[in-house]
């Protein structure tokens, strides 16, 4: 395994405060280019909600699961079912992959 490293590229600082790289972006010149701007910041927030929303469900569902009680798992699956579909129906995560889950996870319960 190779040593992590950093390679310099022009147009790019590195955020010492949030240890991120990210680029220099230039102020949008046209109207639509704005709008576009705009409406990209708030598609971006939607997508961590829903995606955020997509990792609680597995997270809960997983630790109904390894609790002892199952009917609460049971209870909750059609609840994580829908969520998972949901965001799956949005493009945040493919339908393949929330389908990939729901599948795992309810062999488990049985």
């Amino acid at each position: 395994m190779q040593p992590f490293s950093v390679q310099l590229v022009k147009n790019i600082k590195v955020d010492h405060n949030n240890t991120c790289i990210y680029t220099v972006l230039k102020m949008p010149n046209t109207k639509s280019a704005i709008r576009r701007v705009r409406r990209v910041k708030k598609q971006t927030r939607v997508n961590r909600i829903r995606k955020s929303k997509y990792k609680n469900a597995v997270k809960q569902m997983e630790l109904l699961i390894k609790s002892e009680d199952k009917s609460k798992a049971k209870k909750y699956f059609s609840k994580f079912q829908s969520i998972l579909m949901q965001v799956a129906k949005s493009g945040v995560v493919n339908k393949r992959t929330a389908s990939r889950k729901i599948s795992k996870l309810s062999k488990k319960i049985k």
